[in-house]
């Protein structure tokens, strides 16, 4: 089969290897659509986990294309996405309940093989029935099934004000669940006008365009809008500058978020005191585990939509200028790659 195949951080090729067998409990998937997201160029620096040789990829939909001995609940040609998270089971983060936690915790795409290639072959628990859902839509069951985690880690007070920082995908299917999930009032913040108007358009009450050159004066901008900060804030962008401005705009007792990938040397200034007199939480929201069967269920039903997020496609091989574009092209929103 034709895979992007990493040897190392930053050096990968397109080329043909094995396609891998199904074994018992196992479920092949031929994969038609797969999406690139911003984890992907961490692990093409080599960081967030990654181990090589690799395929990355980890956002997925596609039939099945054979099954396991003792696989049952599947049929040859349902489409499936899959749950690329497997904890150990045995460590005391997963014996107490806890997977996400879990120290060996396995990735698709980031520490075994992912979903830049025409097959993958998965345990059949991983496997998760779409059928009857766009595909366009259901190629973002991973990314919405993380944001469905960041719901269930917020655990939004009926009432609340909520600001996200980004427009992303992932930004906007949060904010979306967090309309929806008890949020009176979402405001996304970013500094692309286009993605702010495709958040317009998937229902977020505000938007608020950003100033790259003035953040300290989006902060006070802000402010000034909501009449004294937000219940919660999230940060979904990644940017560690960014980041840094989440406690000043949370409201007295209320809760920052932070949900997009960092660089791990990045740091955040805090100001303990400011946290302890106003009785601030701090959470992180790293990505899911347990979030597929209600984010398929909310996909499926329209309480997420994702009507207009694709705005790339490209083939495998134009896997290269893919990367390019996710990396510097400031038209791109999501991009997808069709098999």
């Amino acid at each position: 089969m034709k895979a992007v195949v990493y040897d190392a951080p930053r050096h990968f090729a397109v080329r043909e290897v094995p396609t891998p067998e199904v074994r018992a409990g196992e479920v092949q998937v031929r994969i038609e659509k797969t999406g690139i997201c911003g984890t992907d160029l961490h692990i093409h620096e080599g960081k967030f986990f990654a181990e090589f040789p690799l395929i990355p990829g980890h956002e997925l939909v596609g039939p099945v294309e054979s099954l396991g001995e003792g696989v049952e609940g599947f049929h040859v040609g349902e489409y499936v996405s899959v749950n690329p998270n497997v904890n150990c089971r045995r460590c005391e983060y997963c014996r107490a309940g806890r997977p996400l936690l879990c120290v060996n915790l396995k990735g698709m795409g980031t520490n075994w093989p992912g979903s830049f290639a025409e097959f993958v072959s998965v345990p059949a628990e991983l496997v998760f029935s779409v059928d009857g859902i766009d595909l366009d839509t259901a190629v973002f069951t991973e990314p919405a099934s993380c944001a469905m985690h960041g719901l269930e880690t917020l655990q939004a007070r009926p009432g609340s004000s909520a600001l996200v920082f980004g427009a992303g995908p992932t930004g906007l299917l949060l904010s979306q669940f967090l309309a929806h999930g008890g949020a009176s009032s979402v405001t996304v913040a970013a500094s692309s006008a286009f993605k702010l108007e495709r958040a317009t358009a998937l229902g977020i009450d505000k938007v608020f365009l950003m100033d790259r050159n003035d953040l300290l004066g989006d902060v006070k901008r802000l402010m000034a809008a909501s009449g004294g900060g937000f219940d919660i804030v999230v940060d979904a962008t990644g940017a560690a500058t960014v980041s840094e401005q989440c406690v000043p705009l949370a409201r007295n007792g209320g809760t920052v978020m932070f949900y997009g990938v960092t660089d791990p040397d990045d740091v955040v200034k805090v100001h303990p005191y400011d946290v302890f007199r106003r009785e601030i939480t701090i959470k992180g929201s790293f990505a899911e585990i347990r979030s597929f069967l209600p984010a398929i269920e909310a996909l499926r039903t329209g309480r997420a939509r994702t009507d207009g997020l694709i705005t790339h496609r490209f083939a495998l091989d134009d896997y290269a200028e893919a990367l390019k574009a996710l990396q510097a092209d400031r038209t791109v929103h999501k991009i997808v790659f069709e098999l």
